[in-house]
């Protein structure tokens, strides 16, 4: 029911019960209901009325304008919540890729490619690159409110790659979102998307899987391929920054990380299971 209609409502209903009232007690009720006592009963007769149908009109305008107040007061923090979006991704991360732009070349120009030192300074400028560009991210949505749900980040992230990098990707999701909290899913988006690029850039290869399911104390996502494959010595060596990166992160949110060569599959792990 509409706002104007409950307005329009509450102001005739107290005329059509008194009309209806006179109308009936003058035409029918009179040889048994005297004008006195017809006088008395007819506020009552309408109070009640009233009470009856007005309240409840009232009941739901007054939900209406509480829910008119609660959408403008989201409406008024998300386009807070915009502007410091838009001014972190005009600022900050701008700053950031410039930053991590330049910190390349001079790499390099100085033949840095393969310090640890350097590669862990790139690894650290990356890692507040992400960060800032998920907090922009969340920035744009109301904290109350999910804007779509994060299996479908998943799904439109696999769409993409199908699309964009021409591999056929496989996937088995069956992690439900209530058992991840949102850093872990954060995390664990970042950790995948990771090692996909890294099978688009180093595997070889137009099939990926990635396979994700609850376990009984915890949880296990696995990336396989059927490409050249990585070794152990890889992931410890600089050409595996990628790989560094995964493994940093699982480390920090204290999942297992690991990463085999089985027959003609390349498996990358990601595991957690409860304490």
């Amino acid at each position: 029911m509409k706002y104007k209609q409950i307005k329009w409502l509450i102001l005739i209903i107290p005329t059509v019960t008194i009309a209806l009232w006179e109308y009936i007690r003058h035409d029918f009720l009179l040889p048994y209901i005297s004008m006195e006592m017809g006088n008395y009963l007819s506020p009552i007769l309408v109070f009640i009325v009233t009470l009856i149908f007005s309240r409840h009109l009232f009941t739901i305008l007054e939900r209406m304008q509480e829910e008119l107040k609660v959408e403008k007061a989201k409406k008024a923090a998300l386009i807070e919540r915009e502007k410091l979006a838009r001014e972190l991704h005009d600022g900050i991360a701008q700053s950031l890729f410039l930053l991590s732009v330049k910190t390349n070349k001079f790499g390099k120009k100085n033949q840095l490619e393969h310090d640890v030192d350097f590669q862990k300074i790139k690894q650290t400028l990356q890692h507040i690159h992400e960060d800032t560009r998920q907090a922009i991210t969340n920035l744009r949505y109301s904290p109350n409110q999910e804007p779509f749900s994060w299996t479908e980040t998943i799904n439109q992230f696999v769409t993409e790659i199908k699309n964009h990098h021409m591999i056929d990707v496989h996937l088995q999701w069956s992690i439900h979102e209530s058992t991840l909290s949102p850093k872990e899913k954060v995390e664990l988006f970042a950790c995948i998307k990771e090692a996909v690029m890294n099978v688009i850039k180093h595997a070889k290869t137009n099939q990926l899987w990635i396979h994700a399911r609850e376990t009984d104390n915890g949880w296990i996502c696995q990336i396989k391929d059927q490409g050249i494959g990585f070794t152990n010595e890889t992931l410890l060596s600089n050409g595996g920054y990628g790989l560094q990166i995964i493994n940093n992160r699982a480390s920090d949110m204290g999942w297992d990380f690991s990463i085999n060569r089985i027959e003609n599959e390349t498996i990358i792990t990601i595991k957690k299971e409860q304490m």
